[in-house]
This record gives structure tokens, C-alpha cells and sequence, in this order.
């Protein structure tokens, strides 16, 4: 078992006995490591603390949903969700793919791919020249499923297996703000009202949550909350667009393509993030 498999099991002990409230010794054990390499080792991979972790596992999530419901109104209020090129986050750009595109079924495109370890799973990535196509968790099987997928998507493309060209897509989810460089391309396809629904999942705070309802809402049908979660469930790119700030009016989870323990432990890592002072960083992600 590597570092990264170490904190993504220790995360999972975390959110399934968050109710314990497990102090470090234990969750320690769990991970086969002392209470004092776990620490530190949480904190290098993670860029939180076990504690901090723990602490955001247990916040009510309604409370968050009452505050990211204001925020996204006022967003969709004052930028209009429609504007098909608007910039909704400061550091993510969403481009849909042409019709041209679309008819060609990819010809000429070249496609990188790879698979990454982070400490909250294993990342299967694809990225074409104008962004990134495909994100999702992975298990040691169903990568090679993501990847048969992704070709009948894009037919006529070329693939290749290169974890250098896709290293970025995943490095820049684990570095501050203020270290990225540059805004990070999202390369989708989808129909209309996807793709309205992914741009105003970008509008969502980090650590942060809205409801399906508050999202239809935002898009001026606010009858439409079946379909956002259509939407929100059909979303081909993991973290970038941020489906697991979604949740139910009622402040249950809802869904999530990758499993309840996985959008609970997104979510615990990305809000003791948001409210940190922690700056460590993790270090590069392996291959």
C-alpha cells in the first residue's frame, strides 16, 4: 500500500465512523502507521489535518446549503447563466464542443490519457489540445472501461496513453489558488442544457453546497430539478465540475456516480480546505 492508498483509507475509516469521532490514535492503526508519521503524513498528502478533516466531516450540511444557495442565485442574478462563454470560475473555462466537432466524431483530435494517484483516489484523465474531456475515479478494473467509453464518445480520435500530458489536470486540483497558473480548460460535450447546468456548478463556492432545486432555480426553471440531476449525474469531468457540491433541499447527499463515501470525503477535504490556515501543499501526484 502506497502514501496515497493510505490517506484515501483513512479518509474513508473517517467518514464511515465520523459519528465515533475517532481520535488519531485509532484512525492511525487503521492506516498501519504510528499517531505521529500518520500526522504528518496526512497533513504533507492531504494538505489538512486528520483533525480538520474530521472536524468538516461533521459541520451540518445545511447549514452550507443555506449559505451556497444565496451565492448561486446572486451569481446566476448577476452574470446570467446563459451566456454561453461566460467565465464562471476564475480559474476554470468550460468549452463545449462545436457542432463541427461533433460531426467529425473527433477526427484529427489527438487525446492523452492516464491514470493518476491522489490522496482521495485514483483519477482516470483525459485531456484533448483545448482541455480536459474525462475525469472520474477509478479502481484497479474499470479504467479500461472509462477509456472504451471515452472512445465510442470520440470515434475518429487518436489515443494515447501519456501520463505527462494529464499530470496537470490533476496536479492543479492540489495547489492553492494563488500558485495556478493559469485557468484550466474544460473540453465537453453535451446538450445545451448540460452544459448550462456543469457552468453553474462552477459558480458554487469551494466548500460550499447547493441543492438540485437552487440550481433550477438559478436557470430560471426552477421546475426543472429532475433534469438538473440528470445533469449534475451526466457530468464527464470529476472535481473540475464540482457535481458533489450538489445535494438534496433536504440536506441528504443525493447521488454521486462514484459512491455516498467518496462525495462525503470530497466534500470534508474540500470544505477543511476552504476553512484552513494550513498552507502545506502536496507534494507532486505519482503515476
Amino acid at each position: 500500500m502506497n502514501d496515497y492508498e493510505r490517506i484515501e483509507k483513512a479518509m474513508a475509516y473517517m467518514v464511515a465512523h465520523a459519528a465515533e469521532q475517532p481520535n488519531l490514535e485509532t484512525v492511525a492503526a487503521h492506516a498501519h502507521l504510528s499517531a505521529f508519521h500518520f500526522q504528518r503524513l496526512f497533513c504533507r498528502y492531504a494538505g489538512i489535518s486528520p483533525k480538520r478533516f474530521l472536524q468538516a466531516l461533521t459541520l451540518e450540511r445545511g447549514k452550507q446549503l443555506m449559505q451556497s444557495s444565496t451565492s448561486l442565485l446572486d451569481t446566476a442574478h448577476t452574470l446570467g447563466l446563459s451566456g454561453g462563454s461566460r467565465l464562471y470560475d476564475h480559474f476554470v473555462q468550460l468549452e463545449a464542443v462545436t457542432p463541427g466537432e461533433y460531426k467529425r466524431q473527433g477526427e484529427g483530435v489527438e487525446i492523452a490519457y492516464g491514470v493518476h494517484e491522489t490522496p482521495l483516489g485514483r483519477l482516470f484523465v483525459a485531456v484533448t489540445p483545448r482541455g480536459i474531456c474525462r475525469m472520474g475515479f477509478v479502481d484497479t478494473t474499470n479504467s479500461e472501461a472509462l477509456l472504451t467509453r471515452l472512445a465510442k464518445e470520440w470515434p475518429r480520435s487518436t489515443f494515447q496513453h501519456s501520463t505527462e500530458a494529464t499530470r496537470y489536470a490533476v496536479e492543479r486540483l492540489f495547489t492553492q489558488h494563488e500558485e495556478r497558473a493559469a485557468a484550466v480548460s474544460l473540453h465537453v460535450t453535451g446538450t445545451n442544457f448540460q452544459i448550462a447546468v456543469w457552468r453553474a456548478l462552477l459558480t458554487i463556492p469551494e466548500g460550499q453546497l447547493a441543492s438540485y432545486s437552487h440550481i433550477a432555480q438559478a436557470l430560471g426553471a426552477p421546475k426543472s430539478s429532475r433534469a438538473v440531476g440528470n445533469a449534475v449525474g451526466a457530468n464527464p469531468i470529476a472535481l473540475w465540475i464540482p457535481c458533489h457540491r450538489v445535494i438534496q433541499q433536504s440536506g441528504a447527499l443525493g447521488g454521486y456516480r462514484w459512491g455516498l463515501e467518496k462525495k462525503q470525503m470530497v466534500q470534508a477535504w474540500e470544505l477543511a480546505l476552504a476553512h484552513t490556515d494550513n498552507t502545506a501543499l502536496a507534494p507532486s501526484l505519482t503515476t
